[in-house]
């Protein structure tokens, strides 16, 4: 008989690394891949939901390792990033989730802090992440997975809100992520990015509160009429990372109800 395709999306013995792994679209993608099998670190700034997190995935058979960092500081994201590689057998898929958008600041009113803690939000710790676990991955000689949380925001320009750190940042992180894949092919590194439109996050439900034109004109603009759940995203993530996806690198996969069809 031959093998079923389901098989191909199986991560036993696999271990994974995902940043902000203990809420929204991190933690679906870390419970999906605990569904394949897959070992799990979760880093992140909140230890309660960290391990709550750790709970669920314990209850589902498969192992968690907390590792409670700020990744957006240097000696943090480089601390977790060696603890993890510390723990038998290395990391095989990382998934650089950490990101978004503060202060929703105008550009002529931004200052320089405000820039760059931006960057340090949503590229400075993907870039330092992915050298310290490819360089691992590279060493190792076994080849690697690496996911990257780009936003549809790197490809467009958002409605009604400011903050355009996050638009600048996350066009970047998409490119970076191309650049990653040519670079490191050669060591069957595979390196793919992600870009969501519109999720309910937490982080977006407050925005609903702070600006609930700018959601609601999001939905508007979105074929779907809705915002995504994050569990919808934890599909194409598994797959990103499972040998279902071998011949796939340097890609941007969009997942946003259609927004940018339009």
């Amino acid at each position: 008989m031959s093998p079923s395709i389901f098989d191909d999306f199986q991560l036993t013995g696999q271990r994974a690394l995902i940043t902000g792994g203990s809420r929204g679209l991190g933690r679906e993608i870390a419970l999906a891949y605990a569904d394949a099998g897959a070992e799990i670190v979760l880093v992140g700034r909140g230890e309660a939901s960290l391990q709550q997190t750790a709970a669920d995935i314990a209850a589902k058979g498969a192992k968690a390792n907390v590792i409670v960092a700020d990744i957006t500081l240097p000696a943090e994201c480089k601390r977790a990033a060696e603890e993890a590689l510390a723990l038998p057998g290395g990391v095989d898929i990382l998934v650089n989730n950490v990101g978004g958008r503060k202060p929703n600041t105008t550009i002529e009113e931004t200052n320089d802090d405000e820039w760059r803690e931006g960057f340090a939000l949503n590229v400075d710790h993907c870039f330092l992440m992915t050298r310290l676990i490819g360089q691992a991955m590279i060493a190792r000689g076994k080849g690697g997975r690496i996911i990257n949380m780009g936003s549809i925001s790197g490809m467009i320009i958002n409605q009604g809100v400011a903050g355009r750190h996050y638009e600048a940042g996350k066009a970047a992180i998409i490119h970076f992520t191309k650049a990653l894949a040519v670079d490191w092919a050669q060591y069957n590194i595979n390196a793919n990015c992600i870009s969501p439109g519109l999720f309910m996050t937490e982080p977006n439900q407050a925005w609903t509160k702070k600006a609930p034109e700018a959601i609601e004109k999001f939905v508007s603009c979105t074929p779907m009429g809705r915002a995504g759940i994050p569990r919808e995203i934890a599909g194409l993530a598994l797959y990103l990372a499972s040998p279902a996806s071998s011949y796939v690198t340097g890609s941007n996969f969009v997942i946003d109800g259609g927004y940018t069809a339009w």
